[in-house]
């Protein structure tokens, strides 16, 4: 059992004893010598669809009253670029876009979102882009419904003093 023990112990101080020669080697290298081969850096990856704005904040907004905002997106790609698809996450949002068109390299398009405000509070809807056949991206809109008065505002009687 003592020699199992003492082989084992022998074993690892000699790979101790290497490694520690392996770098005291490395370190007293010349500086020409190259120890470790570069990586290449990889390629950039290029954005098909490119969108000037991924999220947009109508901020405060009165209850009853739809919104809309245009997203411009750019085909950033060496191909034409088709949206298959532009679907909102619920009826309360609307998207429009031209659906029969390609959309050229460098050329930009547009989409237009709605929102109907009927709902009361804050609001984060995800638009999701469906492209190129399988390849999504999503867009956001956000804000806060504010909830208009149920009657309009008392009559001013002081008014008709100013007009005489």
């Amino acid at each position: 059992m003592k020699k199992v023990i003492t082989l084992i112990l022998i074993c690892f101080l000699a790979v101790a004893v290497n490694a520690q020669q392996n770098t005291t080697a490395i370190t007293g290298a010349p500086a020409t010598v190259k120890l470790v081969s570069e990586a290449k850096p990889a390629a950039p990856v290029v954005e098909t669809l490119v969108v000037k704005e991924s999220e947009f904040n109508f901020g405060k907004i009165p209850q009853g009253k739809p919104v809309t905002h245009v997203f411009e997106i750019i085909n950033g790609g060496k191909d034409s670029l088709k949206i298959v698809n532009v679907q909102a996450s619920c009826g309360c949002t609307t998207p429009e876009w031209e659906k029969d068109k390609a959309i050229a390299p460098g050329a930009t398009a547009k989409i237009t979102v709605g929102y109907n405000a009927a709902a009361e509070g804050a609001f984060n809807k995800p638009v999701t882009i469906t492209y190129n056949g399988t390849e999504n991206k999503q867009l956001f809109i956000k804000g806060e419904v504010w909830k208009t008065p149920a009657a309009s505002a008392p009559e001013n009687k002081s008014l008709s003093d100013l007009k005489n």
